[in-house]
């Protein structure tokens, strides 16, 4: 019988305990005497959070198909068990086992958002064990990052022993062989991790020094182990149809925040919207064979019973085999009674033969993404999109029976003017105007158009890693001239405007472009008390004001300050892919207003052509 790592009266006096005992629909459970190797899989955030993440179920069905490894899996405590098990000393535990997480071999963090860094100290401290890995003896596990907040490490470098740099489905093999052996030899945790650092992709911070100049801007970064290599490279899966995908994810109990089985497509991005990392780091874009999705998602909606299956892109509307999937989705959906969810389409790709098929199952809002109220602003980001084509867009959507489109921006822009700003209000209403062109007898409820707008971070490894951001009162004060101008359109009504906390984004950016000197900041916040950053109803800005302010050091320098090219940045030792001269170039472009065409109109040279995969090699 499993005995549960919390008592009776606490799951009683917290909210959710469902989050914390484990045994759900397709969760794994084996024998620990009967394997070699325990494996943690953390997602630092509250479980409904993490349960919604595909690449933890990926890599937790693929480590569990391994007779030598358990794979488990373990999420942030909510604020209410937290203060319990710090008073009760009880030690973070995982849902499968209930076994303490400092008795593993590893602890694997998947690092999705920078504002989940500090709960990644959270999980590190309630699992008894110390913060920096410099300070964890041989009785500890191994504490490993990966995902796309790897893409620059540094802010966290002091906190693992490994990141790895790429997609999950490449080299865990050859790592978890080689701790087997070393295990088995009776090996130092050194001696594994020099072995580590020469896999292809996978990072040891410790064998790496790290040198500033007067002006705080790096001077140097050089390895001091002569296992450490000069150069990560970024691994990809080039077989996509040929590695693992769960046919029977774990169901949780309670509803999660995406509560539906997910499909994912493809992977990468033909656009090159110049301030996304996703669709840079994950290039080349490689797509799933059709045949491959049609018998995943029937595997799929029999193993889980959700009501509701989800295509998995960064642009849906580029699979060249979507309509075709969509037919057979339809016929497998409406037999169940099951939703269709199309996220991430493009408003210009967006068929109305599409709309009017899924709609028949289920209507939704829609969601699309502009980006930026002006063309002139769309051609420097290079969305690739016109008005025409998202006012057609929306007719096309108005027409189909949708009276709700969901409109995404952004502000902060590089280059971004007055007009810019403007000219997001004045989107929204060509938009609604749109929907009252309908017949009154033809239109479909009320209609409601809900304007989105974020605040701007640059991120590493994009055309817009060198641009400088913007104070918090200056990003609130765009986001009023968008509120006023909204205010003074005809169909004022039907739209509603809502933006991001500027206090979030400034803190984001910090962690994106910092060094290894964010780590001091980041412990001493922790320290203070700050979790849950992402939360608004947790965040304090003011505790990580306090923390660089004690410190000595300056926000602002990661914020305000443009980079040159001839600086060298935190993350240079990366190959993501898409090289530096490519970049400079999108930056160059992008400066002058010039569009770049997509990958399948003309291939720009990025550099992910050296993986020979995907559409880089199509024809």
């Amino acid at each position: 019988m499993r005995k549960l790592a919390l008592n009776d009266e606490i799951l009683l006096n917290i909210e959710k305990p469902a989050r914390y005992i484990g045994n759900e629909v397709n969760s794994v459970m084996k024998d620990k005497e009967k394997v070699d190797i325990r494996f943690a899989m953390c997602f630092p955030d509250v479980y409904e959070i993490g349960m919604s993440h595909l690449g933890i179920q990926i890599l937790y069905d693929m480590f569990n198909r391994r007779d030598d490894t358990w794979c488990e899996r373990v999420y942030s405590p909510w604020p209410d068990l937290d203060k319990i098990m710090r008073e009760e000393k009880i030690p973070l535990f995982a849902l499968e086992s209930q076994d303490s997480i400092k008795d593993f071999d590893f602890l694997g963090i998947t690092i999705q958002y920078e504002m989940c860094y500090t709960n990644i100290l959270q999980i590190l401290d309630l699992s008894q064990m110390p913060l920096r890995a410099k300070d964890r003896g041989e009785e500890y596990p191994i504490v490993m990052g990966g995902g796309p907040c790897t893409y620059n490490p540094e802010p966290l470098a002091e906190f693992f022993d490994i990141f790895y740099i790429g997609e999950g489905e490449t080299v865990f093999d050859e790592l978890l062989d080689a701790y087997k052996a070393y295990k088995k030899a009776g090996r130092s945790k050194k001696e594994f991790l020099e072995r580590a650092a020469e896999i292809p992709g996978l990072y040891v911070p410790a064998f790496y020094d790290v040198t500033y100049k007067e002006d705080g801007t790096l001077e140097s970064f050089k390895p001091n182990n002569s296992h450490a290599k000069e150069k990560i490279e970024k691994q990809v899966v080039l077989d996509f149809n040929g590695v693992c995908y769960p046919e029977k994810p774990v169901v949780p109990f309670i509803k999660a925040t995406q509560d539906r089985v997910t499909l994912e497509i493809q992977r990468g991005c033909i656009r090159g919207c110049r301030f996304c990392q996703a669709g840079m780091i994950y290039r080349p874009t490689r797509e799933k064979d059709v045949e491959f999705l049609k018998k995943t998602a029937q595997a799929l909606l029999e193993n889980t019973g959700h009501e509701e299956i989800s295509l998995s892109s960064l642009s849906s509307s580029d699979y060249s085999r979507l309509p075709e999937l969509i037919d057979y989705l339809i016929e497998e959906c409406s037999e169940r009674n099951v939703n269709i969810s199309l996220p991430s389409l493009r408003i210009d790709a967006f068929s109305l033969d599409v709309m009017s098929k899924v709609q028949d199952i289920k209507k939704s809002s829609l969601t699309f993404a502009p980006e930026a109220g002006t063309q002139r602003m769309r051609n420097v980001i290079n969305k690739g999109l016109t008005q025409e084509d998202i006012l057609e867009g929306s007719w096309k959507a108005f027409q189909g029976g949708w009276s709700r489109v969901k409109l995404y921006f952004m502000l902060g822009l590089p280059t971004e003017t007055e007009e810019d700003m403007k000219g997001i209000a004045h989107l929204a209403e060509e938009v609604a105007k749109k929907y009252y062109e309908i017949p009154k007898e033809e239109r479909h409820g009320r209609c409601q158009i809900v304007v989105s707008t974020s605040f701007f971070v640059p991120k590493p490894f994009t055309p817009f890693q060198w641009a400088t951001m913007c104070r918090k009162e200056e990003y609130l004060e765009k986001a009023k001239i968008v509120k006023a101008e909204i205010r003074a359109q005809l169909n004022q009504k039907s739209i509603k405007y809502n933006y991001h906390e500027a206090d979030v984004t400034v803190l984001e950016g910090i962690l994106a472009r910092g060094d290894r000197k964010i780590c001091d900041v980041l412990e001493r916040v922790y320290r203070k008390g700050a979790i849950f950053d992402a939360w608004s109803e947790y965040f304090r800005y003011d505790l990580w004001m306090e923390a660089f302010e004690e410190l000595g050091m300056d926000p602002e320098f990661y914020t305000l300050r443009e980079r040159s090219f001839e600086e060298l940045l935190p993350w240079d030792f990366i190959n993501a892919g898409v090289s530096r001269k490519f970049l400079e170039k999108e930056w160059e472009r992008a400066m002058k207003g010039e569009v770049t065409p997509n990958c399948r109109m003309k291939c720009s040279g990025c550099g992910a052509g050296t993986y020979k995969g995907g559409v880089c090699v199509e024809g």
